[in-house]
């Protein structure tokens, strides 16, 4: 146990305060040493037990503290007593397995004539403060990068959605659904601490600006798994594209039509399950709403697909674009988009590595 500095030659006052100033210090994490001017110690309060220290009146700073500590304490108090100047410095104390940091304030303690008579240093532990610091620094690397990620998406579908529109009033229309599409998806991650989405949230997110969950003509079957970042910002996109064509020229513009999104689990042939996400639609008849039967307006009044009835490969439009190639792409998968008179037909394929369940 360090010794104490003595109250003895206080007055009754400075008893009080000395005793309460130590009690004060006893219940903190600050640590108070005093040296004489040859840097030999006389005493020390709240010295942390780990340190185990050696203490003995006079003992010297290299036999106080670990050789490396001890280089930087003299250093900094050889610079107080010939400067004059209070010094500060951060050091860590080995702990086990996790380090103990501290921040060592070092000044002089002076005669009633000003010389110096003594050095002071104090020693609070920043232990949680460095960890958080660690903490941060990671935090703020990881948003960086997602930020980059999410910039780029944005990026590209800005200019694609530039690319394939015929005039600026036609781009902000087409710009705006998809920011908003993205958005909600982030916001699903965001709530989840970066760790993802649940299918079914995803797609309840997309879809309520269009049609209720309840809706009769709407059913949601299969597994509610657990997509990841990447692929739930991207899945999003991809619903926001199938929906928004379904609600202008689909199964969503028929009191009559039909639409149903499952999640299934399937094997990859190698000992993992793959995630096939099946989105169908199809109309009966020619319900209120819907395109006549001799036109299959499904295709042919999209400005972002081709006027063929059948879709099975890559197109020049950019809402093809992105559910045959940029989304299956950027969740290592596979697609499949096919486009009849009255049905539509979507499978995305997601490995393993992009979802949980």
């Amino acid at each position: 146990m360090a010794p104490t500095p003595s109250i003895s030659g206080y007055s009754s006052t400075g008893q009080i305060r000395l005793r309460s100033m130590l009690r004060a210090i006893r219940n903190s994490n600050v640590s108070v040493f005093y040296q004489m001017p040859d840097l030999s110690y006389t005493w020390a309060e709240n010295v942390p037990e780990f340190w185990h220290l050696p203490w003995q009146a006079g003992i010297s700073e290299d036999a106080l503290m670990p050789k490396d500590i001890a280089q930087k304490l003299t250093a900094a108090k050889n610079q107080l007593l010939t400067t004059g100047d209070a010094q500060r410095l951060e050091l860590s104390f080995p702990d086990k397995n996790t380090p103990r940091w501290y921040e060592f304030f070092i000044d002089s303690d002076k005669d009633e004539n000003g010389g110096m008579i003594g050095v002071v240093t104090t020693a609070v532990e920043i232990s949680e403060l460095k960890h958080r610091e660690q903490v941060l620094k990671i935090l703020l690397r990881e948003v960086s990068h997602r930020s980059k990620n999410l910039l780029a998406i944005i990026q590209s579908i800005a200019m694609q959605t530039a690319r394939y529109s015929g005039s600026v009033e036609q781009f902000l229309q087409k710009f705006r659904g998809r920011i908003y599409s993205l958005s909600h998806s982030q916001d699903l991650v965001t709530d989840s601490n970066w760790h993802g989405a649940d299918f079914r949230e995803l797609l309840c997110s997309q879809l309520e600006k269009y049609i209720h969950p309840k809706d009769p003509r709407l059913t949601i079957e299969g597994k509610d798994v657990y997509l990841f970042p990447g692929a739930a910002l991207h899945v999003g996109l991809a619903f926001h594209e199938l929906i928004v064509n379904s609600a202008s020229y689909g199964a969503l513009a028929c009191e009559n039509g039909s639409l149903t999104v499952s999640a299934d689990l399937e094997p990859d042939g190698e000992g993992e399950m793959d995630l096939i996400i099946h989105w169908k639609e199809a109309q009966s008849g020619n319900g209120s709403g819907c395109p006549p039967d001799d036109t299959p307006a499904h295709v042919l009044k999209d400005e972002e697909t081709s006027d063929i009835k059948t879709k099975t490969h890559e197109t020049s439009r950019f809402g093809s674009a992105v559910l045959l190639r940029i989304v299956p792409q950027a969740v290592s998968g596979t697609a499949c988009y096919t486009i009849h008179d009255k049905s539509v037909e979507y499978f995305l394929r997601i490995p393993h590595r992009h979802f949980d369940y």
